[in-house]
């Protein structure tokens, strides 16, 4: 008797926000390839969204894309009125959108921080909200991608690693107070990815080579390598992880 593929999501419908680029599409053709619907969020590439979920239809699922700023919670609320029309259900949420602005802590602004802190920890809290009311009945996986900035110093990145630490406590409150409804929340935290969002760091060729020589992996972590963990925690298998970020670095944060 054939045993069953535990990372099967062959009928699940899936949400990824930030789903047209970099990881998020990684996500998004990942859980496709795995047999989800997969519904993407995007913000200003309307050509990548559609190449995205032209996609995730050659692979037999339904591919849908929504322009919204997850920032804003009434464009939230307005992208899952239009999801509801879609999707008879929510079973699986990304929040992987993420924004920032790479300045010295010093020549940061509130306008900065707001900003910042909004669309990469605030969308979650916003994201769930509605998700919820897509989930509730059969429980489900929520799942957000955070970085290593959110427990390092890393130059120029104050006000995103901050927000990706108030991200990573969120998930933890969150996981407790929804486990009872059957809903997993847990993190993603990803190395250096090499992704179009990389070329904006003025450190960029630092950082590459630093990552390389210090690796034991010796080589940048990939979309790909974080989908797949994602799709571990899609999973039956992970059941029983809740609240946690798991790390995808290569190894990198191990070595002193």
């Amino acid at each position: 008797m054939p045993i069953p593929n535990p990372a099967d999501l062959t009928g699940t419908y899936a949400l990824v926000t930030g789903g047209s680029r970099g990881i998020g599409r990684g996500i998004a053709l990942r859980l496709a390839e795995a047999g989800a619907h997969v519904a993407i969020n995007y913000l200003r590439n309307r050509a990548a969204a559609e190449d995205t979920v032209r996609s995730i239809e050659s692979m037999g699922g339904k591919g849908v894309a929504f322009k919204a700023n997850v920032g804003e919670h009434e464009q939230i609320e307005k992208m899952f009125e239009a999801l509801k029309k879609e999707f008879p259900r929510l079973d699986i949420l990304v929040s992987n959108a993420a924004s920032g602005v790479l300045k010295p802590a010093m020549e940061l602004t509130l306008k900065h921080w707001r900003w910042t802190m909004d669309i990469n920890a605030g969308s979650l809290l916003s994201l769930t909200h509605e998700a919820l009311t897509m989930m509730e009945e059969h429980g489900g996986k929520i799942i957000a991608v955070s970085s290593l900035g959110a427990v390092r110093a890393l130059p120029h990145y104050t006000v995103i690693g901050a927000s990706k630490a108030a991200l990573e406590s969120l998930v933890r409150h969150l996981a407790a107070e929804l486990g009872p409804k059957r809903i997993n929340v847990n993190a993603v935290s990803a190395g250096i990815v090499e992704t179009d969002a990389l070329k904006f760091f003025p450190n960029r060729e630092e950082m590459v080579l630093t990552t390389l020589r210090r690796s034991p992996a010796k080589h940048l972590v990939t979309p790909q390598d974080v989908a797949d963990v994602v799709l571990f925690l899609c999973s039956p298998l992970a059941s029983m992880i809740q609240g946690q970020t798991i790390t995808v670095d290569g190894g990198y944060s191990i070595v002193a």
